[in-house]
């Protein structure tokens, strides 16, 4: 018998470098699970790309166990950090404030296919695009 999801949150973290500060602490604290048993599991998981920002869904059960999954991290954040910069543009529509190249896109897409809405490389270098222009960055080729 399946056990009955009690609820579901998400939470970005960086790889390998999560505590029991916000936004792990009250987010686990409120639904009374171990936060300790996460940061643990999370970090181990999460070791080999420390330091890389990743999104996590946390379904919990009426028990007060839970299980996790660790999302592939944002495309901007691998867009920026492909275009050498340290935060995107302020106003993407006038400023733009680097580049990548296809190349790079493509394997941004690689990375990101199993969590991206789409089935091909070239439609997911296409959704990359969309967001380098939202980040101010150019592709280039």
């Amino acid at each position: 018998m399946a056990k009955k999801i009690a609820g579901q949150f998400k939470l970005q973290l960086k790889a390998g470098e999560a505590t029991m500060a916000p936004p792990v602490g009250p987010a686990f604290g409120q639904r009374g699970l171990n936060g300790m048993e996460f940061v643990k599991q999370f970090n181990a998981k999460t070791a080999k790309s420390k330091g890389n920002i990743h999104p996590v869904l946390v379904t919990f059960y009426g028990d007060k166990k839970f299980t996790f999954e660790v999302k592939s991290p944002p495309a901007a954040v691998l867009l920026i950090k492909a275009a050498g910069l340290e935060k995107g543009s302020p106003e993407s529509n006038k400023e733009k404030v680097g580049s990548v190249t296809v190349a790079q896109c493509e394997e941004i897409a690689k990375i990101k296919m199993v969590d991206l809405n789409c089935t091909t490389v070239a439609s997911a270098v296409e959704m990359l695009k969309g967001t380098a222009r939202s980040s101010g960055i150019i592709v280039e080729g």
